[in-house]
């Protein structure tokens, strides 16, 4: 008895399909290892940063990975007025800028304004659209017309298909180095949740998409003026993406998060972050290898 309905084997959300460039020397999508967006919520010292870099390039060698390393140089959405923002946008972006160069390591920030765009352009090798400004038309066709890379978080209040609307007003621009990235639903307040199902309505974009293991797990404004935050949660969360198929994933790390100007209940202590690689690069090349029966 035939059906028209479809058929219920594994695959990789996004395929075949998918939108194809590269970052720096890093292809995007990669079957043979997820994309890995890693790094401090924010710029706190130049110290900090390095050290992050340094045990990122170390399980870059152990693991035959390859990082983007992230790091905001100002936060400009804070619950608080009084929560940190930054060391001063150029001193953040020329940490950023070093640990390009000294690590060969592409780097990614945010920007949350159109004036921000021609700034951090000339540090970075990615721009990220924080999820609360997907919508935001002028800053997503300013951020295509830099012709770098950019990286779409959907916003809590968005539906995953249509963050598709999102990534047309940047590739409207003739930039079709597009990615989407989940980071989880408002859930009542306070709370978010993330639904599986929108990493493959994302996917039916045609552009990669990642998972935010950090961000997901936030309680957004739950913590007396700022961000509370469900860090136990962060590798089943990441694993079961990696199981849907996600094309990369994206970490907060911090050398001691419980010390963390910004996010420190969600960061990932950095001493514990080289397991977890290992581990969700074990299980990201069996579901590809279980794609391909």
């Amino acid at each position: 008895m035939s059906s028209s309905a479809p058929a219920l084997t594994a695959k990789k959300v996004t395929d075949n399909n998918v939108e194809k460039f590269s970052i720096g020397s890093i292809p995007v999508p990669d079957d043979s290892t997820p994309l890995f967006i890693a790094g401090p919520c924010v710029i706190e010292s130049r110290a900090m940063a390095l050290q992050t870099a340094e045990e990122l390039q170390r399980i870059s060698r152990q693991e035959g990975v390859r990082f983007i390393f992230k790091g905001s140089y100002r936060k400009a959405n804070r619950t608080s007025g009084s929560s940190f923002t930054g060391i001063g946008d150029t001193e953040a972006l020329e940490v950023l800028a070093e640990i390009r160069q000294s690590y060969n390591m592409p780097v990614i920030t945010d920007v949350h304004e159109t004036s921000d765009v021609t700034l951090a352009a000339r540090y970075v090798d990615v721009l990220q659209i924080p999820a609360f400004l997907c919508r935001q038309t002028g800053l997503l066709v300013a951020a295509g017309e830099s012709g770098l890379a950019v990286n779409i978080k959907k916003g809590q209040f968005m539906a995953p298909e249509d963050m598709v609307l999102a990534a047309e007003k940047v590739v409207q621009t003739g930039n079709r180095r597009v990615m989407l990235t989940e980071r989880g639903s408002s859930f009542g307040y306070h709370n978010l949740v993330v639904d599986f199902r929108g990493l493959a309505k994302m996917a039916e974009s045609g552009y990669p998409v990642l998972y935010d293991a950090t961000h997901s797990l936030q309680l957004p404004g739950a913590g007396q003026g700022v961000s509370g935050g469900e860090r136990q949660y962060v590798m089943p969360l990441a694993l079961a993406a990696v199981a849907a198929g996600v094309d990369g994933l994206f970490f907060e790390i911090h050398p001691d998060p419980s010390k963390a100007l910004s996010d420190a209940t969600t960061q990932v202590a950095l001493a514990d972050f080289g397991i977890m690689v290992k581990q969700l690069l074990h299980l990201y090349r069996c579901v590809h290898a279980l794609h391909s029966l």
